[in-house]
């Protein structure tokens, strides 16, 4: 059985059964939070138990690293949404301690994707197409600066009202603890 198989499997049953019942909320979040975070799988269960979140309290927005790479790209417009339709009045991003992004080069990923059957071709037509591969695909020396970076593009977006608190957080994946890197009720 394939693990497509198994996770459609899994559901029916759990669908049977009922079982979605006892997570039946709204789509507004009950802590009007909405919490931008990696999607490091240590942190799937840790990060909501460190911070004491069931379902529906926060909207969750991930990606690699926490990072906002770009104004107008799809992190962005989901926080957008998430203020503006479903009720969050403050922002949070949280970075974590020994994240794969503090190593990730471009280099690598480059050679595994020409490995893996992407042409050296498609490669050079992006690159000759002005999208610079080597940023965009570039991990962080500091998660703190990363951090630190994400709420900045964040709080300075133009679309973002002025009184929407943007919090930045760094968590231990291995404790839960939080460290606080930029506290968004100081102006």
């Amino acid at each position: 059985m394939t693990l497509l198989n198994d996770m459609l499997a899994f559901n029916q049953t759990f669908v049977e059964k009922k079982e979605y019942e006892k997570f039946t909320t709204t789509k507004f979040p009950n802590k009007k939070l909405v919490i931008f975070s990696c999607m490091d799988t240590r942190l799937v269960e840790l990060l909501p138990k460190a911070l004491n979140l069931h379902n529906g309290d926060v909207k969750i927005i991930k990606n690699a690293g926490a990072v906002v790479s770009h104004p107008f790209g799809s992190i962005m417009r989901s926080i957008l949404v998430a203020v503006y339709e479903l009720k969050a009045e403050e922002v949070c991003v949280i970075g974590h301690d020994d994240c794969g992004m503090s190593k990730t080069k471009p280099e690598p990923i480059l050679k595994s994707a020409v490995e893996r059957g992407i042409s050296q071709e498609i490669i050079d037509t992006l690159t000759n197409s002005g999208i610079d591969l080597n940023t965009w695909l570039n991990g962080f020396d500091s998660v703190d600066d990363s951090v630190k970076n994400s709420v900045s593009m964040i709080k300075k977006h133009p679309l973002l009202p002025t009184d929407v608190p943007v919090h930045g957080l760094v968590m231990n994946p291995s404790t839960g603890q939080l460290r606080l890197v930029v506290d968004g009720y100081q102006k």
